[in-house]
């Protein structure tokens, strides 16, 4: 009977977690999401090369339709104002200035890790998420395949440099989890999402281990994510939105 107690607990705790999330914006496939503690607004991308930047609380400051670019993640360089975005199919990065959206550089991620393609594009998968830490890259691979696969599941490293034509893999995170299409850090730990597995995890990258897993809703296609100063989390909801929940760390 306790272990019952327990399990309805849990159940309605996770159900709770996610009850109060609210849209906050409407856009075309959003598939990337990042916050800007300077402006303090977020910035949005999609599957149709657009990208979109938006106050907290969803109210549009300006758009643009870069071209034609699949854009899966975006992450910030705040010291030099710059918004950092992975497209897939060509598996590269296209750096933009944060203030009018200017293409400054475009750079390829090398695809081999220890002589395996880990970046292997097919018709289904391909870069998703990017954060950038600590002067690193992260961008994660969105596979149904465990690594060491071709084409596997895993977080790339590479070394934030932006006079290169082609990035190295300098290292990789196997996590042990497939489909994951968003990432960012939060107060120094890892945040990502899978997508088809309803999952939100947070990961010590330096003890590389899973923290705490959270369940998402079957409802939305959950492509990014991000967090503001106050711990509020949003997500970049493939099927045409943006998602806020309030004080989510403190759920």
């Amino acid at each position: 009977m306790k272990k019952l107690i327990v399990s309805l607990f849990i159940l309605l705790s996770m159900q709770n977690l996610f009850a109060k999330e609210k849209v906050i914006a409407k856009v075309p496939e959003a598939s990337g999401i990042v916050y800007s503690q300077k402006s303090d607004t977020l910035f949005v991308v999609n599957d149709e090369g657009k990208i979109y930047e938006i106050t907290t609380n969803g109210k549009l400051v300006k758009k643009l339709n870069i071209g034609k670019y699949d854009f899966e993640g975006i992450t910030i360089d705040e010291k030099n104002s710059l918004l950092i975005l992975a497209v897939e199919g060509d598996e590269k990065i296209l750096v933009l200035s944060q203030n009018d959206f200017k293409i400054q550089n475009e750079i390829k991620i090398k695809r081999k890790y220890n002589n395996i393609e880990v970046l292997k594009k097919d018709s289904k998968n391909g870069i998703e998420g990017i954060a950038l830490y600590e002067d690193k890259l992260y961008i994660s691979n969105q596979s149904k395949n465990k690594y060491p696969k071709a084409d596997s599941s895993v977080i790339v490293i590479v070394d934030y440099k932006l006079n290169k034509e082609k990035l190295k893999i300098k290292n990789i995170i196997d996590h042990g989890f497939t489909d994951i299409s968003g990432l960012t850090f939060y107060k120094d730990t890892l945040y990502m999402i899978s997508d088809n597995n309803n999952l939100l995890i947070s990961y010590d990258i330096e003890k590389n281990k899973v923290i705490k897993e959270y369940k998402l809703s079957k409802k939305y296609a959950q492509e990014g994510l991000t967090f503001d100063k106050k711990g509020n989390l949003y997500i970049a909801d493939d099927n045409g939105q943006v998602l806020k929940i309030k004080k989510f760390l403190d759920k």
